[in-house]
């Protein structure tokens, strides 16, 4: 496998489900530990050159953040200014962690509390994936329920 440049993925728009699979395997190549990874894309959904991880999240996305609301409100609202500020269209959602490939309950709650605090901030969250210690798997809807 060879590593993503840079400067080639500000050129190539990973327009499918599979090329977004593709852009998270080339970016990320495995789970090393609990973080979330944000992708940022523009209009013609090429990729922003802008990755940023965050490591040190709580476990619980819906613990409450003083008078903002819940972590998960708080990191919807925080992530609005971001996308407002690079000029980005949407975003791209990679929760790694260690294990396998099935999703757990801890994914589900993250993916769906901050999908749905995305929607409330105006956010339009493009795609959710699971980096795994074998690879990537994409959040389906099914698997949010």
């Amino acid at each position: 496998m060879t590593r993503l440049d840079a400067h080639a993925a500000n050129d190539l728009p990973i327009t499918t489900d599979r090329d977004i699979e593709q852009r998270v395997a080339d970016l990320l190549q495995g789970a090393h530990r609990r973080q979330w990874w944000t992708l940022y894309l523009d209009d013609a959904d090429v990729q922003q050159p802008v990755l940023m991880p965050m490591a040190g999240y709580p476990d619980d996305p819906d613990a409450p953040v003083g008078a903002e609301g819940t972590v998960a409100r708080v990191l919807a609202n925080r992530l609005a200014e971001i996308v407002e500020s690079i000029g980005a269209a949407k975003v791209v959602f990679v929760w790694e962690r260690s294990g396998g490939a099935s999703v757990t309950a801890a994914d589900r709650a993250w993916a769906s509390a901050l999908g749905a605090a995305c929607r409330n901030a105006g956010v339009a969250v493009r795609a959710q994936l699971v980096l795994h210690d074998r690879g990537v798997r994409w959040l389906a809807p099914d698997d949010l329920a």
